[in-house]
Order: C-alpha cells, then sequence, then structure tokens
C-alpha cells in the first residue's frame, strides 16, 4: 500500500475544485478523434496533419519554442526533453533554434516514434528519438535542463496529469507544460467562426479542437493537482494570446 502512487485516486472537475455550474456545464469527458481507437487511422491522421498546419501557418511552433528556451538561454548546450513529441516539428525548430542543444524526442504511440526515427530529425545528430511515457519517465533526477508538453495535457485525465507534473519535474530542472487556455467566452466565440476554418486546417482537426476547449485545465484545477501529485511541484501560470496557458513548474531543490 505504501508503494501505491498518490496520484492515482485523484478525482477533480477540470475547471478546479470551486468549477462554479456553468463551467461544469461547459465541460465535457467526451474523447477526441485522437483518443479513439475505434475511429479510422486515416482520420486521425487528418487531425495531425491539420494541427501541423495550423501551427505552421499561425507560427505556433515558433512561440512554443521561444517559450521553452527563455529557460535555457544562458545554457550553451541544453539538454532538452520533448514529451508527447507526435512527429517532432517542436523538437526540430528547437534544434534549428539554439545550435547547442541536445534534445530527446519521446512520445508513448511506437508508431509516432518509428515514424520519427525513420525521418530526418531521426538522423539529427543532437537528436536521440525515445518510446517514452510522460507519467512514468525512465531518466535520473535532474537529467535535463527543461523539459516540454504542448498540446497534450487535456488529452489525459486529472490522474496522469498529476503524474506529468511529479516526473516532469524530477527528470528536469524546469517543465513547461503548454495548452489552451481554459476560456467558456472564447469557445463560444470560436464556435460560429469555426466552419470558416474548415477549408484551411479541415473538418477533422476543427473537431477535436472544439471539444479540446472544453477539456483544458483551469490555473485553480492545475495547483490542486500540483498540490496533491505526491512531490513538491511550483507553479507559475500565465496567459498567452490568443489561447494558451504556459505552465512552469520546477520541483523542490536538490541538496
Amino acid at each position: 500500500m505504501d508503494n501505491e502512487d498518490p496520484a492515482a485516486t485523484i478525482d477533480l472537475a477540470r475547471g478546479g475544485p470551486d468549477a462554479s455550474w456553468l463551467d461544469r456545464l461547459y465541460a465535457t469527458e467526451k474523447p477526441e478523434w485522437m483518443d479513439r481507437d475505434d475511429v479510422p487511422l486515416r482520420r486521425r491522421q487528418q487531425v495531425m496533419r491539420g494541427l501541423d498546419r495550423l501551427n505552421t501557418v499561425t507560427g505556433t511552433y515558433r512561440s512554443y519554442a521561444r517559450w521553452t528556451l527563455e529557460h535555457v538561454q544562458d545554457n550553451a548546450a541544453p539538454r532538452i526533453l520533448e514529451l508527447g513529441a507526435g512527429h517532432g516539428a517542436l523538437s526540430a525548430r528547437l534544434l534549428a533554434a539554439h545550435p547547442g542543444a541536445e534534445v530527446t524526442v519521446s512520445d508513448v504511440n511506437p508508431d509516432s516514434v518509428r515514424s520519427i526515427r525513420a525521418g530526418e530529425l531521426g538522423q539529427h545528430p543532437r537528436a536521440t528519438v525515445r518510446l517514452l511515457d510522460a507519467t512514468a519517465i525512465d531518466s535520473p533526477d535532474y537529467h535535463y535542463d527543461v523539459a516540454v508538453f504542448t498540446q497534450s495535457m487535456h488529452h489525459l485525465p486529472p490522474h496522469m496529469v498529476a503524474a506529468v507534473l511529479r516526473e516532469g519535474t524530477r527528470v528536469a530542472k524546469t517543465l513547461v507544460i503548454i495548452d489552451l487556455w481554459r476560456s467558456p467566452v472564447f469557445y463560444a466565440l470560436a464556435v460560429p467562426l469555426a466552419p470558416m476554418a474548415v477549408p484551411l486546417f479541415g473538418f477533422p482537426t476543427l473537431h477535436d479542437g472544439l471539444i479540446s476547449l472544453r477539456k483544458a485545465y483551469s490555473t485553480s484545477a492545475l495547483r490542486t493537482l500540483a498540490a496533491e501529485c505526491g512531490a513538491e511541484v511550483h507553479l507559475r501560470t500565465r496567459f498567452a494570446p490568443p489561447v494558451f496557458m504556459v505552465v512552469t513548474a520546477t520541483g523542490e531543490e536538490r541538496s
């Protein structure tokens, strides 16, 4: 019993412990197509391609890289871990933006890892590609200078988010989590505008994107999960327009 994961029993509304009735009505646990095994692989790939196009067109990848590298700007050879890398687009930009960075590109999906290894990123001299579970990272304490986890947190239930906070701050001096800002108002504005974006990014991406907005975690929820994750984790959150939350997490000081 003493070895039981303290995060395993966490059950929390995504709007936080004091979420209003309106926020709870807004919330959903409906799985996105990306998270469903019963959805054809072709459809899930359409979501990924559309999201990649969206991030490229809007310059979001550049923002992700900037928010990550600001924590190692004085480090000539930082060790960076990307969790949930997907196709590795962010890792590629990190390597291009910092000439001395060594990047571990990881994902829990074996197909993603095989695809990255077979591509250009897999041959990069400063990249290491690994199959890795962000909730149970098999790396030594503080092995990395910074770890980054983008647009993935809302896919996870609360107990797994708590595990990511615990593990990410254990293996890295700083954990950067970038996800959607929880805002029913933004959602209400996005719904009528979504059809106009379909020709550019595809219906599958917009379908999953609207669900993602409703599954995002609030600052209050994240602070609660950090307090209950089984380790001392300190959070700093900020809103990054137009719709992102940037979370900086650190663990307890090393002796």
